[in-house]
């Protein structure tokens, strides 16, 4: 029985985009900490906020491929037992 594998990939990566989106939050969160302490507030948020960006697009396009990788071509799954 053949099944589609395009649901499977936009699966993958839709919990690419939301690793992103997590990792984008984090960053903000600690960049913005960071650079508030060192620049003022014009400053260190929005390189905060830029550095943020582009952390969480590198993790949702890492994530989403590894995702989808992992989908096109599966692992031969073992259970443990030789038969």
């Amino acid at each position: 029985m053949e099944r589609s594998l395009r649901p499977d990939l936009v699966s993958a990566y839709a919990i690419g985009v939301g690793a992103g989106l997590v990792a984008l939050q984090i960053t903000w969160l600690v960049a913005n900490r960071l650079t508030s302490l060192v620049w003022g507030p014009p400053v260190g948020p929005t390189i905060a906020f830029i550095s943020a960006i582009i952390a969480g697009i590198i993790v949702s396009v890492i994530a989403g491929r590894r995702l989808a990788r992992s989908v096109t071509s599966p692992q031969e799954v073992s259970n443990g037992s030789h038969t």
